[in-house]
C-alpha cells in the first residue's frame, strides 16, 4: 500500500482474494483511509483473467456505486475512463494536481478504479 499524501494506493488482488473478501477489503480501507484523512484511493482489483473483465472488478464497482449513493464516497472513476478526455477525472486531476503523475493516468486501465472520498 502506498501513501502519497492525500492519495493511497491499495491493491486488493494481491491476496487472490474471494469477491466477499475483497468487498471487506475495500470497505476497510474506505474507512482506514477517510479515518486517516486520505481523500483519494486507488484501488487495484485487476481485470480478470476471461478477457471479458473478472468478478472481483463488476463486485468492488457494484459495492462503490451503492457507497456513492449512501453518500459514503463522492464518486469513482473506472480506470478505463481515467483519462485527460474523460470531464471527471480532468475536474479531479485539477483539485488534486498530484493525480496527473499518477501512472495510469491516459492509459485505459481497467484493473484499477479511482476513488474520492
Amino acid at each position: 500500500m502506498a501513501k502519497k499524501g492525500s492519495i493511497r494506493e491499495v491493491n486488493i488482488k494481491a491476496t487472490m482474494p474471494t469477491v466477499e473478501e475483497a468487498r471487506r477489503h475495500l470497505l476497510d480501507e474506505l474507512a482506514s483511509a477517510k479515518a486517516g484523512g486520505i481523500r483519494i484511493l486507488k484501488v487495484i482489483h485487476g481485470y480478470g483473467s476471461s478477457g471479458v473483465g473478472g468478478k472481483l472488478r463488476g463486485a468492488l464497482r457494484r459495492s462503490l456505486a451503492l457507497r456513492k449513493k449512501e453518500g459514503a464516497i463522492r464518486n469513482f472513476i473506472a480506470g478505463e475512463d481515467w483519462s485527460l478526455f474523460n470531464e471527471e477525472a480532468r475536474a479531479l486531476c485539477d483539485r488534486f494536481p498530484a493525480l496527473r503523475d499518477d501512472p495510469d493516468y491516459s492509459r485505459e486501465n481497467p484493473g484499477i478504479t479511482i476513488v474520492e472520498l
